[in-house]
């Protein structure tokens, strides 16, 4: 794996994505936060548990912020 990614290198220095890689690693990793938490309040696991309230609340919050940082980077 590493050959193919060292062999697919031009030398040129180019990043994955550019220079925006980081804030659209942000802004999937914050609305992933917040869509997994959403479902998991939503439709809770098939043996009937639901997910913490108030954990997936703070979940849901720290990933608005992370996916709205991510994107005004993405925008500025």
């Amino acid at each position: 794996m590493i050959a193919l990614l060292l062999a697919a290198d031009d030398g040129s220095g180019a990043l994955f994505l550019g220079e925006d890689f980081f804030p659209w690693m942000i802004l999937a990793f914050g609305a992933a936060m917040v869509v997994g938490n959403i479902l998991a309040l939503v439709r809770p696991a098939a043996d009937g548990q639901r997910a913490p309230a108030g954990r997936a609340a703070a979940m849901i919050v720290v990933g608005a912020i992370a996916a709205v940082w991510g994107a005004v980077s993405l925008l500025s």
